[in-house]
């Protein structure tokens, strides 16, 4: 089955039920309707709907159809079985975005630094501080550290558009898999300065920790993601196992 056919088809139906072209709780066209709208096959078809039950965005219904119960969060919401970009996760969820980059330098790895990240020591390494804004809110502080013989010719023009971009559009790289870790740590001072909170009102940060890998197995990323408590929000879709 020709993957780009059905990412196609997934993308399309996904980015209507995200725009509201196909309205909460509205069912969507037919399968047959479907099929003959993206030329496609019904196994195609089928995987590609199988994919937004998965993400949550529909729910197949016996003898009736496949219903819409999307519903966009209030607030910058993170899928944790998908990796996403702060700006895309802000359009899906219909909000502004805006990047600043604080900080943009290279450097070695140490064996600290090693550790901390995963990188081997001696790596080349850009380092970037870039602060994340919502709707003109200040909501997440990341701390990215990307291998600079993967990802070459980065820049803070870039870092502050989108990173993700360029390295799919332009260096054709193909993202695979992040491994994730949430935490909870003590604020910083930085932590403060930058996201506008009071440490009498939260003395806390939820922190997102990745490492994330290109088809080749390379570890391409490491990124701290340090979001204020109070808009942090990841969010999955469980499904429960039928038992007999």
């Amino acid at each position: 089955m020709p993957k780009t056919i059905y990412e196609k088809i997934y993308r399309d139906l996904k980015e209507k039920i995200e725009t509201n072209i196909y309205a909460y709780q509205e069912l969507l066209p037919s399968e047959n309707t479907l099929i003959q709208t993206y030329h496609c096959s019904r196994n195609t078809l089928r995987r590609a709907v199988s994919r937004l039950v998965t993400d949550g965005y529909v729910q197949t219904m016996q003898g009736k159809g496949v219903r819409n119960i999307y519903q966009p969060a209030a607030q910058t919401a993170f899928t944790i079985g998908e990796i996403e970009s702060f700006r895309e996760s802000a359009a899906r969820n219909g909000h502004k975005s805006q990047t600043k980059v604080l900080l943009f330098t290279e450097f070695a790895v140490d064996e600290k630094q090693s550790r901390d990240t995963g990188f081997p020591v001696g790596a080349e390494i850009y380092y970037i501080q870039r602060l994340h804004y919502l709707d003109g809110l200040p909501l997440i502080l990341n701390h990215n550290y990307f291998l600079k013989e993967a990802v070459p010719g980065l820049t803070k023009e870039i870092a502050e558009d989108s990173i993700y971009r360029y390295l799919e559009q332009t260096l054709h790289m193909t993202i695979v898999n992040s491994k994730r870790i949430m935490t909870v740590e003590k604020m910083t001072e930085i932590d403060e300065k930058y996201l506008e909170m009071n440490v009498e009102d939260y003395n806390c940060m939820a922190v997102v920790s990745s490492r994330t890998y290109n088809s080749d197995g390379i570890m391409f990323e490491y990124t701290k993601s340090r979001h204020r408590p109070d808009h942090f929000c990841f969010y999955d879709n469980a499904v429960r196992k039928q038992t007999r």
